[in-house]
């Protein structure tokens, strides 16, 4: 456990891009509650998660980290959970059957409501108001009495995140995830992509594979890896009322977990020192991501590491580097070097998102494919530079048919982003360009782990 910490000893420490409620007590009312409802997750889930990320930095895996950029409460349906879920499944496939390694799953989802905002507030004409930032906080509605924090919709995010998570582990257990099932994942608008061909090749030959097992006496049918998947969920940790008030101590151990999802991340607005979302995070047994952009110093980044993993355990701390196509190999160089120096057993995943937005000519934010891509290929290249594990993707997407990033193999234009523009926030991947992704990470997998043979010969 944490020396001199408690679930409230972040209020002590500077905290940024929290809301401000014009009602103190009636947020007071809702956290005490909060603090009675049941854990949406439990200790146990967030160790066993913990031990699959450790084998991934000891280079024996690959994250996929991908969802919302912000759920809301308008778009919650069971249809839309679960078309997200299967192009995660799907991508899963691609990178395990291609790359030859298990992949750990886990969903940007069950929590991912809250939004650090560049600015504070927003201003349309001659109107300016405080900005939206994300459905348990205000609403993205442009009026007035929409962008007053409620304290209620925490009550109404928590109910949210416990219906999604009872849906998720419905599909990761209850056959949906059986590998025979593999053909049925694809959804109708992937016919349009000419990857939904190469994943269908994919699909026939896992078949061929399982057929081949159960002629040589082996039933597929019986072999619980093959019957579903474990998925988990995450959110950064934004709102430290909300996740104080999630956070219990395990009757086994003793120690503090955060229970609104198995994983927590600290953005790259809020991993200052001094903050007071280290802080909390620092203390609670869940796996951490660590959002890594150009502003973070080497040095700086190694007292973090020593403050939120002081035993070096490994699968505790995932380092999710945000830097832009045309920063990421010099700004992520120094730091990678520095970890592997320091021997922080730590995960190096990509978020190739964050770094990328532009202002297309149609006015609509966006990013491009190529864009998104050229940084997934710099961070594979200073991996292979450094003799580190490329490790993980942490991306913003869904399972809807929507057109928000330009590019890819089915190329969405500037002038067709407005057909079904349909995000909270940051635009999003859809299924296809998602797909894609998957295919050329495979690809870069492949070749890392060709290069770790020839330098091991």
């Amino acid at each position: 456990m944490a020396s001199n910490w408690n679930p409230e000893s972040w209020t002590a420490k500077e905290a940024r891009h929290l809301p401000s409620y014009p009602d103190a007590a009636a947020l007071d009312r809702v956290t005490e509650t909060l603090t009675n409802f049941p854990p949406l997750v439990f200790a146990g889930e967030a160790r066993a998660l913990k031990a699959d990320l450790a084998e991934v930095a000891q280079g024996r895996g690959f994250l996929l980290q991908g969802g919302d950029c912000a759920e809301s409460f308008a778009e919650f349906h069971p249809n839309n959970i679960r078309d997200t879920f299967r192009v995660l499944l799907q991508m899963a496939v691609v990178l395990t059957f291609a790359g030859k390694q298990p992949v750990v799953k886990v969903g940007r989802m069950a929590g991912q409501f809250a939004k650090p905002r560049s600015s504070p507030v927003e201003v349309q004409g001659d109107l300016e108001l405080p900005s939206y930032l994300g459905d348990n906080i205000n609403g993205i509605d442009f009026t007035a009495e929409s962008r007053i924090p409620d304290p209620q919709r925490l009550l109404q995010a928590y109910s949210q995140s416990a219906a999604t998570l009872n849906l998720l582990r419905a599909f990761s257990t209850g056959g949906y995830a059986n590998l025979r099932q593999v053909h049925q994942w694809t959804l109708d608008f992937m016919g349009r992509s000419p990857w939904a061909d190469r994943f269908a090749e994919v699909s026939n030959r896992i078949g061929e594979a399982l057929d081949f097992m159960q002629a040589c006496g082996i039933d597929p049918e019986t072999v619980p890896q093959l019957q579903g998947t474990s998925f988990y969920t995450s959110h950064e940790a934004l709102h430290l009322r909300y996740e104080q008030a999630m956070t219990r101590q395990d009757s086994l151990t003793g120690d503090w977990y955060d229970t609104s999802a198995h994983m927590l991340w600290i953005g790259d607005r809020t991993r200052f020192e001094g903050s007071a979302h280290v802080e909390f995070l620092r203390g609670v047994g869940n796996p951490v991501g660590f959002k890594c952009g150009p502003s973070l110093a080497p040095d700086e980044l190694l007292r973090q590491l020593d403050l939120l993993n002081p035993a070096r355990e490994a699968g505790r701390i995932t380092l999710i580097s945000r830097f832009g196509d045309d920063k990421v190999e010099a700004g992520l160089a120094p730091l990678v070097r520095a970890v592997k120096r320091e021997g922080h057993p730590v995960v190096w995943s990509c978020d190739p998102m964050h770094g990328n937005v532009i202002k297309a000519e149609s006015g609509y934010k966006t990013r491009p494919f190529d864009r998104i891509l050229n940084e997934v290929r710099g961070f594979f290249a200073v991996h292979r530079a450094e003799g580190t594990h490329a490790g993980g993707i942490h991306i913003e997407m869904t399972g809807q048919d929507v057109t928000e990033c330009v590019g890819g193999a089915v190329a969405i234009s500037d002038s067709a982003l407005a057909d079904r523009y349909h995000t909270h926030c940051d635009p999003r991947l859809n299924a296809a360009q998602s797909i894609e992704l998957a295919f050329l990470l495979a690809d870069m997998l492949n070749q890392e782990a060709v290069e770790r043979a020839q330098r091991a010969a």
